[in-house]
């Protein structure tokens, strides 16, 4: 088969109607659009959510909640004790490392630790909060609990 040789299969094109080409063609005068009124004018028509001067749908319904602007919202993460398991004896658990073994999704979060499960090694766990449980259970297993220092904002110049 040769792309000279494609064409449509039989039945598929068909020819354009013919409109204004005398009464007796079925589409003259007003050309299928009737007489007068808004439908019968040139130009792009209608939209499609028009409902003929009528109060729109959209503008009836009542608007219900609260959508709140999200721009500067800060994206946290929460991290329980029994995950910290996996690392060995002695590690330093800080964003980098929560974030390369993808316990957290990046290290532009604000992480709190919970005390949901257990530890049984001594680590030093780098978060920015901690709950009661979880500090309690890091220094119980001979850790220590730090807080994570965020990045100092840049200031802006006026």
């Amino acid at each position: 088969m040769k792309l000279g040789e494609l064409s449509p299969p039989k039945g598929a094109v068909r020819r354009p109607k013919r409109l204004g080409f005398g009464e007796s063609s079925g589409h003259g005068k007003t050309s299928g659009k009737g007489h007068k009124g808004q439908k019968a004018r040139s130009g792009p028509g209608l939209r499609p959510e028009f409902e003929g001067g009528q109060m729109p749908l959209v503008r009836r319904v009542p608007k219900r909640g609260f959508k709140p602007f999200r721009k500067h919202e800060v994206k946290r993460a929460i991290l329980n004790v029994g995950q910290l398991d996996r690392f060995s004896e002695g590690t330093r658990v800080d964003l980098e490392l929560l974030a390369k073994e993808g316990l957290i999704p990046s290290t532009r979060v604000r992480v709190k630790v919970l005390g949901e499960g257990e530890l049984a090694k001594p680590l030093t766990v780098c978060a920015h909060a901690f709950s009661g449980s979880a500090r309690e259970k890091i220094e119980r297993a001979g850790g220590k609990a730090e807080a994570a220092v965020d990045a100092p904002k840049k200031q802006g110049t006026a």
